[in-house]
This record gives C-alpha cells, sequence and structure tokens, in this order.
C-alpha cells in the first residue's frame, strides 16, 4: 500500500491521492507510516506524499494530517528508529506544521502537554516539533476554544507553558524541555515563570545532569531574567556546600541514607558549572555584570548567602581574562575589609552579639576556595593568586613619614587592613601547597616584590616566602635561578630585607650547592663595596651561613630554631659526607669576616652580635672565634697590672674633619666576650673531658680571657671618672667635638661596666667577694649615669632623658632578680645581702628588666644571646614577671621609703614592668597565655597543662591587683599616688580582656568595678579618665552602657547645675566619682564618647535593617525569619535611641562651661538628629514597599524627642549663645580700654567664639530635616506624629524683652554713641548691623 501511495504521489493531479488516502481504514495509515520507518525506506517520501494528499483547505486532509502528527509524536520518542530517520521525520513535520490551522495546533500542543505530564518522553526530539507548535499557536489570529471560553493564539500559549509549568516534570526530559524553551518567543512573564520551574527541579536531578541543565540555562538567560537564574544556581550550590558539611560533621555509621554526594563528585561538577558560566559569560557580557550587580546588593542584605564559596570560585574565575577583574577584586576587597569590621564592631558589643548571633567570617570562605580548588579547579588559581597579591599590596604595612616602617609580623593583626593583608598571604601560601603547576610563578612574583618594594616594608612578603620555603624547599630547587638573580641585588636592599630574605632560602642553601656558591660569590663582592649598607649585608650573609654549615664533631644544638622541613634528610646525608668542605668553607668565610674588624662600627657590631649564635650552632669554629676575639681585644687592653683605666678609649674613636665617630664598640665586643666565653665554658668544656690535646691548646685563649676580664673588672673598681677623662666638669654637649667624644666614652664605659657586672656575677657563684666587685662596677655606672642624665636635662637637646640601652642580656635579667628578691637559700644569704643593701642596685635591676620588655614589645626581640628565641624570651619573661609580682604585691609603695631619694620607687617601677609585661604577653604570646598564667601561680605549680583556665588564672591576678587599688583609693591624701593608681588601673583593664564574658568572674569584676566609681570621689583627672574608661570597656561586653550613662548623666546635671540659674536640680548622687572637679571636662566628655560609640552602633544597625528591609526576595520561610529579626532590631534601635534621649535630656540642661563640652555636644545632638532622620526615612520605605503602619515604640520615640529633647536643645542654644556674647561684651570693654596692643588677644577671642559657634547651624538644620520627613511619615503612615513637636523658634530674629526695656530708658539719657554697646549684649546671632563692619576691621588687623 505504501508503494502504491509513493507511485500517486508522484503524479501531478492529487485527487487519485486523496481518494487512496480515504479508502484506508483509521489505523492503516499509522501503521504503514510504522511499518515504512521502521524498514528505514522512504520514510519521508510517504509522509510528504500524506501530506499532499491532504490538504488543510478540506476538514478531511487536517484530520488526517492530525493523525499522522499524532501518531508519529510517539514513534519518534519509542526509540525503535534510527537518529537520523528521527531528524528526517521532526524535520518534515516541523515544516508542514505552521500549515495547520489554529484548532488543529492547538490539539496538537495539548497531546504534547499529556505526553510531558506523561512522562513518556525518552530522546526528547518530539520537542523540536512541539517549539515549532507554539510558535506557530502565537502568531494564529483565529479564537480558540479553551475549557468553557475561547483565547487567541497568543493567550493560549501563554495557558499551555502555565500548564506546563505547574504540571510535575519527568526529571529525564528537564534539559530536552530547557533546550526546547530556548526555540519558543517568550514573554518576561512566562520567561520568569519556565525559569523558576527548571531551577526547582534541580533538587530531583541526579548531580552529574546539572552541568548540562545549567548551561541550557544560562543560554536560556539570554532572553532576560538573568537575576533569578545566577541566584538559583548559587543558592543551589550553596545549599549542597553547606548539606555537605553537615554531613561530614555526622559520624559517617549513624544515617547512611542521608549521605547524598561524593564529596568529589560535587566539587568536579561545580567546577563544571562554573566553566559553563564562565564560557557563556565570555559571550554574553551583561551576564557579567549582572552577577556582581546581584551580588553586590545580595551582600547588603546577607554577606553569607551572596559571598559563599561557590560565588567567591566563580567570581575569580570570571576575573581572570575578562574585563570586570578590577570590579570584582574591589568588590571582593571591600567585602573582605567590611567583613572584618562587622566581625570587630560585634566583639566589641554584647549588644550587638545578642541581635547578631551567627557572625559571618569570610576570610573563613576565601580559605574554603583555596581547599576545594585542588579539585581540578585550575580556572580559579590564577584569581586566588591575583587576589592574594592584591590584598597583599592593597594592605601592606605603611611606613610612617620619616620613620621605621611598622612591622606587624611578630604581633597579632588586629586591625582590618592587617586581617586583609593576611588573608592574602595565607591565600598564595594555601594555593602554593595546593597547586604545583603555578608554584614558581607564585615564588617570582614574591621574589620580584621583594625585590622592587624595598622603600615600602616587605616583611610581610618575606614571612610569606619563608613559610613557602618551609612548605616545599624542593620547589626552590626548579627556580633556583631566580632565586641567584635575586643575590645579585642583595647590596641594594636595606639590611633588613636582607637578613628576611636570606633567613627565607636558607634551607635551600643546604640543598643546592650552586645556590650556595653564588651566593658567596655575591657576599664576597659586598664585602669591599662603598656601600656601608652593602658590606652589612655581606656579615649578615656570612653569619647566616656559618650559623647553618656544621663542621663534622659540632654538637648538635638543641637550641636550634630554624626549620628545615622537608629537605633536613638531604641537608643531613649532604652534611655528613661533605663536612671536610664545609670545615675549610667556614674557615674561609671567618677568613673574610676578619677583615670586616676593621670596618665601620656598625659592621663590627653586626660581627659581634653574630658570634655567639654561630658558636652555639656550630662549636667546632670555637677556637677560631675566640682567638679572633682574643687578638681584637688585645688592640685595646693594657696588660700593666696597674695602669688606669684598663683599656685604652682612645683608639675606639676616629676623627673626620671636625666630626667624631664611635670606631670600636668596645662593650659589644667585650660583651660578645663574656657570652661566647661563659657558652664554651658550660658547654664545649664538658663535652672534652677525654681530648686532652686540645684542651691544652684550647685552655690558652681561655685562661687569657679569665685573667683579662679579672684585670679589667679589679682595675675598673679602682679608676676614677677622672682617668676617663669624664667628670662633672666635663662637656657633654653634643654639638661639640669634645662633647660627642665625651659621650661616646662615657656610653662605653657604662657598658663596659654592666658586661663586667654580668661576669663577675655568674663566675662569682654566690661568693661574697665577687659580689662586691659587682657594687663596685655598678658603683663606677652609676656615677656616669647621673652625670649623663644631669647634663642631658641641662642641655634639653635631642638626646635628653634617653638612656643607653643596658648590655645585660635577658636571661641574666631573670637571673639576677630572682636572686635579688627570691633566693632564699641560707648559704647564699651572707652574700646576696650585699647587693640587697644597695638600693639604687635593686632599682637599677627592675628598671633594666623594664628596658628588656619595652625592647621586646616594640621590636618581638632583645639584644644578647638568645634574643631572637622565642621560646627562651618567653621562659624568661615568665621569670621576670614572677618576681616583680611578688615584690609587688609584698612591699606596697606606701610602705617603701622613697622620699628621700631621687626616682620610682621599686615597686612603682616593678608595677610599671608589669603593664608592659602584660601588654607584651598579649601581643607576642597570645597563643601561650594559659602557660604564662600558669607560671605565674605558685601554689598550683604541678597542674596539667590541658586543663588550665584562663578566666580562673586571671581572675586570680586580677584579686590581687584590686586590693592594691582599694588600698591605694582608700589611704589618706598624702599617702595617694595618682600615678600608682594610673598604672593599677591599666593593669586591671589589660587582665580584664583575659576573662570570659560569660563568666561569673567578668560579672564579679563589673560589679566591683561599678562599686569603685560609685563609692570613690576621685579628683585625678587622669585616675579617673582611666577608670571610666575601664568601667565602660567592661560593661560593653556585659550589656548595652546606656543605662549607665544615663545615671552618668544626672550626676554631671547635679553637679555642675542647671542651665536655667533659678532651678534647683534635684538628684541622688549614683557615682562619687562625678564631682566639681571631674564632672567637666573629664567626665563629660567620656560620657559623650560612650555615647558616639553607641550611635555608630545604632547606625550600622539601622544599616543592616534597611537591606533587610529591602530583600523581598525568598521562600516563605527566609521572609519569616526575616521580619522576626527586623522586628528584634527595630526594638533594639528604638530602646537604644529612647535611653541615649534621656541622657542628652539632663546634658543640655547642665550649665556645661565653654569650650571642648559644648562643643562635642553640639555636634554629638546632629548626630543623633541624623540618626534619628535615617530611621525615620527607614520606616518611610517600610511604608512605601508595604501597608505596614508604624509600631507604637516609635511613637514613643518621636514624642519622647518632642517632649524631652527639642526644645531644650532649643533652651541650649540660646544658652551658649548667651555665654559666648557674654565674653564678645567683654572683648568689646577692653577693647575701649585698651591700646593696640591687645588686639591680637582679642581676635583670639573672636576666632574662638566663631570656632564655637559653628556646630549651631549644623545642629538646627539636623532638627529641622528630622521634622520635615517626620512630616512625610506622618503623611505616609496616617499617623499624626507632628502633634509632638512644638513649633522650634524662630533663629533669625528675637527679641530679649529685658534688653530692650534697658535699652529704651538709656536711650532718653544717654547719646547715640552708645547704641552699638547696648545693642552688643543682646544674642550674637542678632541682625545688628553695626557690628559688621567691625568684624571686616578685625580681619584686616
Amino acid at each position: 500500500m505504501a508503494q502504491h501511495i509513493l507511485s500517486l504521489a508522484a503524479e501531478e493531479g492529487p485527487e487519485r491521492l486523496q481518494e487512496a488516502l480515504q479508502s484506508l481504514a483509521e489505523g492503516e495509515l499509522g501503521d504503514m507510516v510504522t511499518r515504512q520507518a521502521l524498514k528505514g525506506r522512504e520514510t519521508a517520501a510517504l509522509l510528504r506524499g500524506i501530506f499532499k494528499g491532504s490538504p488543510c483547505s478540506q476538514r478531511s486532509g487536517v484530520l488526517r494530517r492530525l493523525q499522522v502528527y499524532k501518531h508519529c509524536v510517539p514513534l519518534v520518542e519509542s526509540g525503535d528508529l534510527h537518529l537520523g530517520k528521527v531528524s528526517e521525520i521532526i524535520g518534515l513535520l516541523m515544516l508542514e506544521a505552521r500549515q495547520l490551522p489554529g484548532h488543529a495546533l492547538a490539539e496538537l500542543a495539548n497531546l504534547f502537554v499529556d505526553v510531558i505530564k506523561g512522562g513518556s518522553l525518552t530522546n526528547g526530539k518530539s520537542l523540536e516539533l512541539f517549539s515549532t507548535v507554539l510558535t506557530a499557536l502565537a502568531s494564529s489570529k483565529e479564537n480558540l476554544v479553551y475549557g468553557k471560553g475561547e483565547l487567541n493564539g497568543e493567550e493560549f500559549k501563554k495557558q499551555l507553558i502555565n500548564t506546563l509549568c505547574s504540571s510535575k516534570w519527568d526529571p529525564r526530559c528537564v534539559i530536552h524541555l530547557a533546550n526546547m524553551f530556548r526555540d519558543i518567543p517568550l514573554s518576561g512573564e512566562e520567561l520568569q515563570f519556565v525559569v523558576e520551574k527548571i531551577l526547582r527541579m534541580f533538587s530531583r536531578l541526579d548531580l552529574q545532569e546539572i552541568p548540562p541543565l545549567v548551561y541550557q540555562l544560562l543560554l536560556l538567560s539570554a532572553k532576560g531574567s538573568k537575576k533569578t537564574v545566577l541566584d538559583g544556581i548559587i543558592s543551589f550550590f550553596n545549599q549542597l556546600d553547606k548539606r555537605q558539611k553537615e554531613e561530614q560533621k555526622v559520624p559517617q555509621s549513624v544515617d547512611l541514607e542521608v549521605a547524598t554526594m561524593p564529596l568529589d563528585q560535587l566539587r568536579h561538577v561545580e567546577g563544571t558549572v562554573i566553566l559553563h558560566i564562565v564560557s557563556v559569560i565570555n559571550l554574553d557580557q551583561d551576564l557579567g555584570e549582572e552577577l556582581i550587580r546581584h551580588l553586590k546588593t545580595e551582600q547588603q542584605k546577607d554577606p553569607g548567602r551572596a559571598l559563599c564559596p561557590f560565588s567567591v570560585a566563580l567570581l575569580l574565575s570570571v576575573a581572570v581574562k575578562h574585563r570586570l577583574q578590577e570590579q570584582i577584586f574591589d568588590f571582593l576587597k571591600t567585602s573582605i575589609t567590611r567583613s572584618c569590621k562587622d566581625m570587630q564592631f560585634l566583639q566589641a558589643s554584647k549588644f550587638l552579639q545578642d541581635l547578631f548571633p551567627q557572625q559571618y567570617d569570610i576570610t573563613a570562605v576565601i580559605l574554603e576556595v583555596v581547599k576545594n580548588s585542588a579539585f581540578g579547579w585550575d580556572h580559579v588559581t590564577q584569581g586566588l593568586v591575583d587576589l592574594g597579591f592584591s590584598l597583599m599590596e592593597s594592605y601592606e604595612p605603611k611606613k610612617p613619614f620619616g620613620g621605621k616602617a611598622a612591622d606587624n609580623s611578630y604581633g597579632l593583626s588586629k586591625v582590618p587592613a592587617q586581617q586583609a593583608c593576611r588573608l592574602g598571604a595565607n591565600i598564595l601560601l594555601e594555593t602554593f601547597k595546593v597547586h604545583e603547576p603555578i608554584r614558581s610563578d607564585i615564588l617570582e612574583q614574591v621574589l620580584n616584590r621583594v625585590l622592587t618594594k624595598a622603600a615600602s616594608p616587605v616583611s610581610h612578603f618575606i614571612d610569606l616566602l619563608s613559610n613557602i620555603v618551609v612548605s616545599a624547599p624542593l620547589v626552590l630547587q626548579t627556580s633556583s635561578s631566580k632565586v641567584t638573580e635575586t643575590f645579585d641585588n642583595l647590596s641594594f636592599l636595606p639590611i633588613d630585607t636582607v637578613q628576611g630574605l636570606l633567613r627565607a632560602v636558607q634551607p635551600l642553601l643546604k640543598v643546592s650547592m650552586s645556590v650556595r656558591d653564588s651566593l658567596i660569590l655575591v657576599l664576597q663582592k659586598a664585602i669591599f663595596s662603598r656601600q656601608l649598607d652593602a658590606r652589612k649585608a655581606a656579615v649578615a650573609g656570612f653569619l647566616l651561613l656559618l650559623r647553618n654549615f656544621k663542621v663534622l664533631g659540632s654538637l648538635s644544638s638543641s637550641q636550634c630554631s630554624q626549620a628545615i622541613g622537608a629537605t633536613q634528610v638531604q641537608a643531613d646525608v649532604h652534611a655528613c659526607y661533605n663536612s671536610a668542605a664545609n670545615e675549610a668553607f667556614c674557615l674561609e668565610i671567618l677568613g673574610s669576616l676578619r677583615r670586616c674588624l676593621s670596618q665601620q662600627a656598625d659592621v663590627r657590631l653586626m660581627l659581634y652580635e653574630g658570634f655567639y649564635d654561630v658558636l652555639r650552632r656550630n662549636s667546632q669554629l670555637a677556637s677560631s672565634i675566640m682567638e679572633t676575639l682574643l687578638s681584637q681585644i688585645k688592640q685595646y687592653y693594657l696588660p700593666q697590672p696597674d695602669l688606669l683605666p684598663p683599656l685604652k678609649l682612645e683608639g675606639c674613636i676616629m676623627a673626620q674633619g671636625d666630626q667624631i665617630f664611635l670606631q670600636e664598640p668596645l662593650a659589644h665586643l667585650l660583651c660578645c666576650i663574656q657570652h661566647c666565653l661563659a657558652w664554651y665554658k658550660s658547654t664545649v668544656r664538658l663535652c672534652q673531658g677525654d681530648e686532652d690535646d686540645e684542651e691544652e691548646e684550647d685552655v690558652g685563649f681561655e685562661q687569657n680571657f679569665e685573667d683579662m676580664l679579672e684585670s679589667v673588672t679589679r682595675r675598673m673598681i679602682k679608676s676614677e671618672l677622672e682617668d676617663f677623662e669624664l667628670d662633672k666638669s666635663a662637656d657633654f654637649s653634643l654639638s661639640s667635638g669634645v662633647g660627642v667624644k665625651n659621650n661616646i666614652y662615657a656610653i662605653q664605659v657604662m657598658g663596659i661596666c654592666e658586661v663586667l657586672i654580668e661576669y663577675n656575677f655568674k663566675i662569682g657563684n654566690f661568693s661574697k667577694n665577687k659580689f662586691e666587685d659587682v657594687l663596685g662596677l655598678f658603683t663606677c655606672y652609676s656615677k656616669l649615669s647621673e652625670i649623663l642624665r644631669e647634663k642631658a636635662g641641662k642641655n634639653k637637646s635631642g638626646l635628653s632623658n634617653k638612656t643607653a640601652r643596658s648590655f645585660l642580656s635577658m636571661g641574666f635579667v631573670s637571673t639576677l632578680l630572682t636572686a635579688l628578691f627570691r633566693d632564699n637559700a641560707q648559704s647564699h644569704e651572707e652574700s646576696l645581702a650585699v647587693l640587697r643593701s644597695s638600693t639604687e642596685f635593686l632599682r637599677y635591676a627592675v628598671s633594666v628588666a623594664l628596658q628588656k620588655v619595652q625592647q621586646l614589645e616594640e621590636t618581638g626581640q632583645t639584644d644578647g644571646p638568645d634574643g631572637q628565641n622565642p621560646e627562651k624570651m618567653f621562659q624568661n619573661l615568665c621569670k621576670i614577671t614572677q618576681v616583680l609580682l611578688w615584690r609587688y604585691t609584698s612591699i606596697p609603695t606606701i610602705v617603701e621609703d622613697s622620699g628621700k631619694k631621687k626616682g620610682k620607687s621599686i615597686s612603682l617601677l616593678c608595677l610599671e614592668g608589669l603593664l608592659r609585661i602584660f601588654n607584651t604577653v598579649q601581643q607576642l604570646y597570645s597563643a601561650r597565655i594559659p602557660q604564662f598564667l600558669q607560671a605565674l601561680d605558685i601554689t598550683d605549680g604541678d597542674a596539667e597543662e590541658t586543663d588550665i583556665n584562663v578566666t580562673e588564672k586571671a581572675a586570680f591576678q586580677i584579686r590581687q591587683f584590686q586590693r592594691s587599688l582599694v588600698n591605694q583609693l582608700s589611704s589618706a591624701e598624702d599617702d595617694f599616688n595618682a600615678k600608682e593608681t594610673q598604672s593599677l588601673i591599666t593593669v586591671l583593664s589589660t587582665l580584664s580582656k583575659l576573662l570570659d564574658p560569660a563568666s561569673q568572674q567578668f560579672l564579679q569584676f563589673l560589679t566591683w568595678t561599678v562599686k569603685v566609681c560609685k563609692e570613690n570621689a576621685l579628683e585625678d583627672i587622669s585616675c579617673c579618665k582611666g577608670l571610666l574608661s575601664l568601667l565602660f570597656s567592661v560593661h560593653v561586653l556585659y550589656k548595652s552602657p546606656v543605662g549607665l550613662l544615663r545615671e552618668l548623666a544626672q550626676d554631671i546635671h547635679a553637679c555642675l547645675g542647671d542651665i536655667d540659674q533659678d532651678i534647683e536640680v534635684e538628684g541622688q548622687c549614683h557615682f562619687a566619682i562625678v564631682n566639681a572637679k571631674t564632672a567637666a571636662p573629664t567626665v563629660c566628655l567620656l560620657v559623650l564618647g560612650q555615647v558616639d560609640k553607641v550611635l555608630e552602633e545604632v547606625d550600622w544597625l539601622i544599616k543592616k535593617l534597611t537591606s533587610l528591609g529591602s530583600d523581598t526576595s525568598g521562600n516563605e520561610k527566609d521572609s519569616t525569619q526575616a521580619s522576626n529579626q527586623t522586628q528584634a532590631l527595630e526594638k533594639g534601635i528604638i530602646l537604644q535611641l529612647g535611653t541615649l534621649l534621656t541622657v542628652y535630656h539632663e546634658l543640655v540642661q547642665t550649665a556645661l562651661p565653654a569650650g571642648s563640652c559644648v562643643d562635642t555636644l553640639l555636634r554629638s545632638l546632629s548626630k543623633t538628629y541624623t540618626i534619628l532622620t535615617s530611621l525615620i526615612k527607614h520606616y518611610i520605605q517600610a511604608c512605601r514597599s508595604s501597608s505596614n503602619t508604624i509600631p507604637g515604640r516609635l511613637e514613643k520615640l518621636v514624642k519622647l524627642s518632642g517632649s524631652h529633647l527639642t526644645p531644650q536643645c532649643y533652651s541650649f542654644i540660646t544658652y551658649v549663645q548667651n555665654i559666648h556674647s557674654e565674653s564678645l561684651s567683654f572683648v568689646e570693654e577692653k577693647k575701649k580700654k585698651k591700646k593696640e596692643g591687645e588686639a591680637a588677644a582679642i581676635s583670639t577671642v573672636m576666632a574662638k567664639v566663631l570656632r564655637e559657634t559653628k556646630p549651631i547651624p549644623n545642629l538646627i538644620f539636623a532638627i529641622e530635616q528630622y521634622e520635615k520627613f517626620l512630616i512625610h511619615l506622618s503623611k505616609k503612615s496616617k499617623v499624626n506624629l507632628m502633634q509632638y513637636m512644638k513649633l522650634s523658634t524662630s533663629r533669625d530674629f528675637r527679641i530679649n524683652a529685658s534688653v530692650l526695656d534697658s535699652a529704651l530708658q538709656e536711650q532718653n539719657s544717654e547719646d547715640a554713641e552708645n547704641e552699638p554697646h547696648n545693642d552688643q549684649s543682646s544674642t550674637a546671632e542678632q541682625t545688628d548691623e553695626n557690628r559688621e563692619p567691625k568684624k571686616k576691621r578685625q580681619r584686616k588687623k
């Protein structure tokens, strides 16, 4: 039959063909098509024949066509046909579909909807036909029956799409449907329907099917709904990530069915989706801009949803080869700093923490992206690297003008900019660890920055380089050429950078001989450079090499602190078979360094400071180093036993023209000898018991040194200051050559005395004679110190009161203090009594400890051995703290008789030392605070380190200082020591940071602080300031301080009186600390400062509230949650502002003295009205977006502002103007009486008045703006809020009745010349024509 129809179709006339087709039974036509299609023979020709014999002009023809379509759709979807055949059939059906009449198309479309609902689509090929049908239907002009009514083609299509999107889809056909919708013309509303439906289907699909669907969706977004598409994709993956995290937290065995997807599969899918989005953005720029726009608006509302790991990875991928890079990086950087600021803001206030319990930390999110990128996300790595460097450069440490760069590498980063810089370094380090291909690129960029940014601080890049080398040392071998290239520039870099750089790449020197050789060449050239910095760099480099290349037989040093990491194995092997070469190499370096001993003092100084570390690490070099030092000291040592002084100081200085320089830092040389000798005796000699030959050889220098130091000690004690040409009559001014020489001599002699004090104490082994020598040396030291102090006091020169750095080592200071104050051994008692008898020596010991701690706090290290070893420094700090704490608590300052002596008492010095130590420990050793507190608690020495409760330990220490403070406050007026009280308050403030704000101890401390402020009428300004600041800082971490501020404001009002002198203020005194001396300006300014902080919090909350209010997206659950949060925020804001208004209510009625208090209060009031205005604006916006009525709380707040603040503000302004007009009238009188010589004083007063009245117009403007927006809100909310507002005073013209009466009376008796003077007593803002010219004349003067 098929052949018959084909032959009839070939004829020209269709009549016979039509007859043949009509003769076929209903099912036969379909069977025939199926048979032909399965055989694969001429199916298209058959269909063309059927269509030719079924013209659309005849009803039967249309029905036959429909029959063919209805049969072909299931046939195509059955999967029985070859794909080529399917395409052929569909292509033909699509061509013919446009000829079908509207009703037939509608029927066909309904058929498709049923097929989709039934889920019988398999390959989705027939959907190409469906898109053609819908397109044809949309352009159909005839009305079509739909349900009981009729619709035109466009509306019919819309209804069909609606039905389709409302029905259930088979997950298998979602991708085909998404592809189909691309070919259909859709209106904005229809597109939104379709996109939302596809996004809802994400969760039902298998994970592997998501990327192709996302791609189809992105192509579909070219029509519109870009924001919805992007939001849907980001939200979906954000949810998956969260679920994955939760699953990882739950142990595997709990619920095996819940585990939805393997992690690596999820990451690979995410990576593919990101690639799809990037490729579509490359084709469609608008999509990229929409992405940034969407994330920016989302970030305002909910940063956790906007910047999740997926969206950050997406942004970084888009940023790589794209014009959006700058925009994206700016957005990420501002987001990072904002997140850090918000975290800081939240941590500082319990009130905010309660409102925002969940804190969003973007740094964790970005580091998670780095971790995720390990799953083959190569497209993200370049973006991560660029972001890391961008952060490090944008927020690098700043160099203050003319000063040394602030290096915070050893401290904790607290400022948002520092945190951002640290994050940049972490991103680069983690990326370096995870991605091998990009390592050399990161390394090269870091080295380039170290070289090119030499003028600005590069410590952050050097720290990063050091961490990179430790994490993967062998990677440097592949980039060794870059490292050697960097070495070529060493002589041009600052010495700090050189030392940091060499320390960082040191592990490489152990592995790569070529790099080591190239470094040595560079250093040897640098030693002969004309630049001093280059020679210093050479010394630093050589010392580093000596420290790290061990000679065979050297003792392994337990103190070695440099991490070698993975190269350790290779380095050790290398050292074993090449130790002979190492020895030759080290001796060659020592030879080069000996030449440096004839160079400038700075170069020698570096050598003397470095030799001890070299010895400690490389003990086989001991004899060479000791011999070098011996030959050096012999140049200045006078061996004759009776010759005074024992050292040639003249040889230590050098004259160039008129200028005198230090050539040999003799004290440093002796210091180096003393430390090296002590180390040699304690370490090497113990290990050389059997090796007699060496012993004999080495005894020479050891004996030599001991005899020399003994002789120098004896003769230094005998020497008078005149022997050094230094006495009270000597010239110490720095302007003359002789003065400079004497200063150098004095500092050298003092240094030598200190070195000998340490030496004799150490070798003395508690012998009385040695301790008498120590005291003799100290006498020499203190005489010189006294002279220098006196001369500096007289000169008032630049170096005045700058004490020279002590030569005592930190380790010795801790030993000395322990011996002086805590050694109770019977055998030591007699000898220690010698030292203890000198109060000056005790004071000196404590003040040196103070100096060392200060140096540690400022630079992170101290001079002397182990000064750069954090572990040793920590142990010494603990020992020193124990002693100082015991000394301070057991001997109070009041007991100590310091009246006869000059200078501070020892107890006060101990307290200052403790304050510095507590600060330093929190800065440098924050991770070790538990161990530090444990060390201080002598009673609990054996406790396990794991169970240290920081809060309990800190509270114990706090109680000791609380007792001391109470004793101070309750002491008689003569015994009250303001300096000590101030230090105690600062110590308490520092220690209170260690308490957990949720603990009972914290609450007890707060209660105690409030009690102290309430009961003590302190009149000392600085102590009052310290105590109130402490109160505020603690109170803020417990709850909002507004109630406290109100009580303080009431006290200030009661203390200073009312602006209306007739009113007597009644008010019980809450805080005794507020009294006539402290109320203004001290307490008033502190209260206003705290009020400003509260206002900042409220302002921040209003911004959050506005962004929450604008969040209209999201599901019902989200919106309920948001509305609950909005209500909590509104309540918090209104309560804070309400209480603040009562604070201002008190302050604006207070008779404050003119000056800073008035000025600050006026500015603070302006800020309050501005914040009130922004709150009102928020409610105007809320009324616009929804039909919400305003809450009753807001109405109460407006009422309060109208009754308790605005009228009082206007009265206060009048009061302020009266104060100023009085001072102006006083000036006018002076003007008449005095001569022109007083003009300057008068103009100063005029300028002051003008400056202090400047905030008044701003305040009035702020009040009027507030009232303006209240009127707007009243209209929107239909609530009359202006009923609470009184009409404001007209500012431009005001008549003072009493002044007017007196002026009229005087007018009758006096002549007209006095009129300007009478007018003068009117207020400052009166429009007085006569005053203007005067002001102008004033300016000309």
